[in-house]
């Protein structure tokens, strides 16, 4: 598995509300591609101009060959076009042994 980051910047404020339903909408091509794991759009909270998209994906080769040269990619390039040029940075991420048991190993402990 590959982890991707996009790291966005998105100063006006009215782009932003239009970003997340430009992403909204993309998201179903996402949710298509069998090369897609999962994905999150997170929102700066200290610097609301910021926004990482962090997407899970089977592999750097499926995702550059699979998702991008499959028919789920031109739909979900169409609806992000607009914001191609608000991209700070885009790059592919091997994940390490250092991973949390997260909130939802701890829940499952703490259900009667």
């Amino acid at each position: 598995m590959t982890v991707e980051y996009v790291r966005y910047r998105i100063a006006d404020p009215e782009r932003r509300a239009e970003f997340e339903k430009a992403y909204a909408a993309a998201a179903h091509h996402l949710d298509q591609a069998p090369q897609c794991l999962g994905y999150e759009l997170c929102h700066g909270v200290e610097e609301p101009d910021r926004y990482v998209l962090r997407i899970e994906w089977t592999s750097v080769t499926d995702h550059e060959r699979g998702f991008r040269g499959g028919p789920h990619f031109p739909p979900f390039l169409a609806a992000i076009r607009p914001y191609i040029g608000d991209i700070e940075e885009m790059k592919h991420y091997a994940r390490t042994s250092v991973v949390s048991g997260g909130a939802m190993a701890r829940t499952d402990r703490m259900t009667p």
